[in-house]
């Protein structure tokens, strides 16, 4: 699988504008059929207004670089098809460490840099969304599917990892803000900064609720079913978390490590992030890539994903 590191800057000069729309023929498939049409897009406009002002004129600027018929009501993540995946994470000592599970061909794979309103590194999913990153105040975040399939309307979580991490300093700070925003589909969040680490849970149906500790896999306050516990593993994932901590090593191998490609329970990449130092490592079972705000080198790397 291919990963591209990208400085994208504020979004205006064309570095963005030119992956982004590369991407557009699969990014637009992401829009629910309400969000084609006018009243969705006023409706995705409002939402946007209301719950995120700061961004507005970071969303306008893309949407004037994109030019493309649906393209700014897209990049407002409201009420777009939903998506599931699996996903592990935990935050310790000032350490955030993740794995991304899904199928490859739905992971964009852009690993970027931005100076919207503050700057920020971090994987980026669906055009100007984050699956997890850092700011330059030392905070860091990262998402797992909270395991029910329920939907409702909102937010498509990528966005709002975005906007805390644009908008927010402290781990108490985000979950404050986290609070008051509608999420499509349930969702786990790791906050790590320099003195803590919490995990919430969140989704349309349930208010944001603090887990017992600083770590997720994919089930949130109640068990999955016994079939869906069978294909997931997730209890079992989660005791593992517990035990290895931040330990890249035992995040690089099973049961952390998941090779189910063909059904979105695959590891994609591992991240360990250090958000004081502004730092990020990514890792695959063979090669690893570093990242920071004080050296972010722009490349290309092909990698080979799961354990031979």
């Amino acid at each position: 699988m291919t990963f591209h590191a990208l400085d994208v800057g504020s979004g205006d000069d064309g570095r963005w504008a030119a992956h982004a729309q590369a991407l557009w023929p699969i990014a637009e498939g992401w829009m629910s059929e309400e969000s084609r049409t006018a009243d969705g897009e006023i409706r995705a406009r409002r939402l946007f207004e209301e719950h995120m002002p700061e961004l507005v004129p970071v969303l306008d600027r893309l949407a004037g670089q994109l030019d493309t018929p649906g393209g700014s009501t897209f990049l407002t993540h409201a009420n777009l098809r939903p998506f599931f995946s699996g996903c592990m994470q935990i935050g310790s000592d000032g350490t955030l460490l993740r794995n991304y599970d899904l199928s490859p061909e739905g992971c964009e794979g852009a690993i970027v840099r931005s100076d919207f309103l503050r700057p920020v590194i971090g994987m980026q999913e669906a055009l100007w969304g984050l699956l997890d990153g850092m700011n330059d105040a030392g905070l860091a975040a990262s998402l797992t599917f909270g395991g029910r399939f329920v939907h409702g309307p909102g937010f498509a979580i990528p966005i709002v990892m975005r906007y805390l991490l644009e908008t927010c300093d402290t781990v108490d700070q985000a979950i404050d803000r986290l609070s008051s925003i509608p999420i499509g589909i349930p969702q786990n969040v790791t906050f790590v900064d320099r003195n803590s680490a919490a995990t919430v849970f969140t989704g349309p149906d349930i208010p944001v609720t603090r887990a017992p500790d600083a770590c997720a896999a994919n089930h949130q306050h109640l068990a999955v079913p016994d079939e869906q516990e069978q294909s997931s593993r997730t209890q079992e994932r989660l005791s593992a978390i517990r035990r290895a901590g931040t330990d890249v090593e035992a995040a690089l191998k099973p049961p952390l490590y998941l090779s189910d490609y063909d059904k979105w329970l695959g590891t994609i990449y591992t991240a360990r992030y250090r958000p004081t130092e502004g730092r990020v490592t990514y890792f695959w079972p063979s090669e690893s890539w570093e990242q920071s705000f004080g050296d972010f080198a722009e490349g290309t790397r092909t990698v080979t994903i799961g354990r031979v």
